[in-house]
């Protein structure tokens, strides 16, 4: 009998405390929502992106013209002698006489239907030649073509001998004609002859 009277006196502490204990918590915790917070707060705003938008585009500007253009250069025309001295460094000519063609004499002579020329090229002065000062002339024999082009040019004469033949015969395979029509024809000539002298200034 005695035990259920101690046991029910425990049971009433121990639940008379506890609702001390809670009474307690309660009283204690009165303020906390009400308190501002302690520290920084920070807020992030999401701000919503503007979606149109106008983009420009800029374009250099072309520079002003000039009020006055410049006059155009002119260049004095070079001969083809004028080139093969610059390139030697020294003065020099080679005479081109008119050809001549051993069947039938000048070669202009007969009128248009002849052949006639057109491009005539200066031959390079040898540089052994320059360099000794040695001077002379080439005769040099050839056939026109139908299409007015030089063939077989052979040195027929020359003085000194074997200076200038080469330089002559390469000079004269570069020369252009305008060849000769017989009856609506292009014919070949042949035999035609071209005296080419070296000589320095």
């Amino acid at each position: 009998m005695t035990r259920y009277i101690y046991a029910t006196l425990l049971a009433f502490a121990i639940t008379a405390g506890l609702f001390l204990g809670m009474r307690y918590l309660i009283v204690g915790g009165e303020g906390a929502m009400s308190d501002a917070p302690q520290g920084r707060v920070i807020d992030f705003v999401r701000l919503k992106k503007d979606e149109n938008f106008e983009t420009k585009k800029r374009k250099p500007k072309k520079p002003p013209k000039p009020e006055d253009e410049p006059p155009p250069m002119e260049q004095p025309p070079m001969q083809a002698q004028d080139l093969i001295n610059q390139a030697e460094g020294v003065g020099f000519s080679a005479d081109i006489v008119a050809d001549t063609n051993l069947s039938s004499g000048l070669a202009l002579e007969s009128g248009d239907g002849e052949y006639l020329p057109i491009v005539k090229v200066a031959p390079i002065y040898p540089r052994r030649a320059l360099s000794r000062g040695i001077e002379g002339y080439v005769i040099v024999e050839f056939i026109v073509t139908k299409q007015g082009s030089v063939r077989n040019p052979v040195v027929i004469e020359a003085k000194p001998e074997g200076v200038f033949d080469q330089a002559a015969k390469d000079a004269a395979k570069k020369f252009k004609y305008k060849p000769r029509v017989i009856d609506g024809v292009a014919t070949e000539v042949a035999g035609v002859q071209n005296k080419i002298t070296f000589k320095m200034n």
